[in-house]
């Protein structure tokens, strides 16, 4: 096993009224310890639902993972396929040593127990520790986030704190037993661009400070250029491109990461009346039931007609540099 978590192609099927569908279509990636793997698309490119398959969190019975494994080296030095554990053991490793920050962490914590009585029950059940010692912890790990006065908030209720220092408390929740991995699904979408840095700035401190691997969702690639080592972009379920981070943005191949990072806006371009434009995608992200060729073919200003007849593979350009697009060496 390569790394702290080697996810090889990876299958994931929801049961509907219309049928089976097939989010998730063999994604593979890998995650370092100590470093960062960013996981971008659009809403919709199976981001999230990549995320819910590695902490078992799938709903069930509609989801399943259907194929692939997911491999993840422990503490105590052994690796596990995620894919394939018991609920139960799944259970064990959920916030022990693997763990989540939400997108939303309002709908996320509890709203009926303070923030401390959250982490603290997890100390409790992981660490086995006692009820004054699991309050301790909580009230530490809220120090540890930059939480001023982190005793008297550890009895504040969610509703009581900002939208930044409720995703303070999810980080806290999330690290108070040390894990070895740490997700984080568009942890900054709802905060503004100051609390943004400020919580962006903190996860890669504790990133550094405990060794941890990092698995960070986004769409946006700005982020991505500040906090990742690694990128892998997906698009429709699949992975379209997987380099490191400075090879993605110095030589980008794939016509939809250029497109991605065309939407930054420190690419957009001069208007009338001395306004900025900033470029857009036109259309939306394909059902992975109706591909027939390449799934970003109907977007794609590259595209040929065989781009439309059939799939292309996933090809490697360098060592660590893949590409899924058939035209890729003439761009």
């Amino acid at each position: 096993m390569a790394g702290l978590l080697d996810i090889a192609s990876l299958e994931v099927r929801f049961r509907t009224e219309a049928g089976e569908v097939t989010p998730v279509s063999g994604v593979s990636l890998t995650v370092e310890a100590g470093r960062t793997t960013a996981l971008v698309g659009e809403s919709g490119s199976g981001k999230s639902v990549t995320s819910l398959a590695v902490m078992g969190l799938l709903p069930r019975p509609s989801g399943r993972i259907s194929g692939g494994s997911v491999h993840f080296a422990m503490k105590s030095g052994g690796a596990v396929d995620l894919a394939s554990l018991p609920p139960a053991e799944m259970r064990k490793l959920r916030g022990s040593e693997i763990a989540m920050i939400f997108q939303e962490p309002m709908t996320s914590l509890n709203p009926v127990l303070t923030v401390g009585e959250q982490i603290a029950e997890q100390v409790r059940l992981h660490m086995g520790l006692g009820s004054a010692a699991a309050m301790r912890r909580a009230e530490d790990m809220l120090g540890l986030v930059e939480i001023p006065d982190a005793r008297r908030r550890a009895t504040d209720y969610p509703h009581q704190m900002s939208g930044g220092m409720r995703q303070r408390v999810m980080i806290a929740l999330a690290m108070s037993c040390n894990p070895r991995l740490l997700i984080a699904d568009e942890p900054t979408t709802a905060l503004d661009v100051t609390i943004q840095a400020q919580i962006l700035a903190l996860i890669d401190k504790l990133r550094r400070e405990h060794d941890m691997g990092v698995l960070f969702i986004t769409h946006n690639l700005g982020v991505v250029a500040e906090v990742a080592d690694a990128v892998t972009v997906m698009y429709a379920g699949e992975v379209v491109e997987s380099a490191d981070v400075r090879t993605l943005f110095r030589a980008p191949r794939h016509p939809y990461t250029r497109a991605l990072i065309d939407c930054l806006p420190a690419r957009a371009a001069a208007g009338p009346g001395g306004r900025r434009i900033v470029h857009s995608i036109p259309g939306t992200v394909a059902s992975a039931a109706s591909a027939q060729g390449c799934r970003f073919a109907p977007r794609c200003n590259h595209a040929t007609a065989p781009c439309h007849a059939a799939p292309p593979a996933l090809e490697r350009n360098e060592a660590a540099h893949l590409i899924r697009c058939a035209r890729w060496r003439d761009l």
